[in-house]
């Protein structure tokens, strides 16, 4: 089966509250809102079919419309708190699309605001892996850093302990095994997995590895403030 042959639906999650920045989804970075930057990457796929804004808060919504983006409704607020799940967003967008327009996609990805660096070839990349190995999902990854062996705990005295022990064998950094940690970039699944198993892990869940450089998920006003120094730096395509 051909990536023509399916169908791709991009849910982006961006609700009002925030603690760690407030107004996070539409902060600026690159000079633009974290928003665009994710609206901009789904648009330019080449696979993704419709992107749809999930927000509790009518100035994002109104900030997607502005932005190109679809925002036909607002989120209800029992599934817009901090503790929210955004397979509860998911769950809301795919259940408005068949009730509304009888339309249900193939694939549905989730695209977080807080990953700008993400790139339209990241989006096509994964929909292909996904496809190719006719996988239950895909889940963006980049290389740890630190290494988990580096890691370290610090006791009630203040002393150092290890976090993990290191295996012999492993005497220096080079010969670390290769280990990948979640970026928040890309989830990727197919909607039938999704809607009877809620999530985006199975045994048949992929890796799609991204570069550090593109992997940066924003939680903190210095991570946001790195995004900006990143894209204004990024070469207009």
């Amino acid at each position: 089966m051909s990536l023509s042959d399916k169908t791709f639906l991009a849910v982006i999650p961006a609700r009002g509250g925030s603690k760690g920045i407030p107004g996070k989804n539409l902060a600026l970075a690159g000079g633009r809102p974290l928003l665009a930057w994710t609206l901009d990457a789904a648009r330019n796929s080449q696979c993704v079919d419709r992107t749809m804004v999930s927000t509790d808060d009518p100035a994002i919504a109104a900030a997607a419309r502005d932005l190109g983006g679809e925002a036909p409704f607002l989120r209800p607020a029992e599934i817009s708190g901090d503790n929210a799940s955004p397979m509860l967003a998911i769950d809301h967008a795919l259940a408005w699309l068949e009730r509304e327009e009888d339309w249900s996609p193939d694939y549905v990805m989730l695209l977080q605001p807080t990953s700008p660096l993400r790139l339209a070839e990241d989006i096509d990349n994964a929909c292909r892996l996904a496809v190719e190995k006719d996988a239950d999902a895909v889940v963006s990854v980049g290389e740890a850093v630190p290494h988990p062996y580096l890691t370290r705990t610090i006791d009630p005295d203040g002393k150092l302990a290890d976090f993990l022990t290191l295996p012999e064998g492993y005497p220096r950094r080079q010969e670390f095994p290769d280990v990948y940690a979640l970026n928040g970039a890309i989830y990727l699944a197919k909607r039938e997995i999704l809607v009877s198993r809620g999530t985006f892990y199975t045994n048949r869940t992929y890796a799609y590895v991204m570069p550090v450089a593109r992997s940066l998920d924003i939680d903190t006003p210095w991570e946001l403030h790195l995004a900006d120094l990143l894209l204004r730096e990024r070469p207009e395509k």
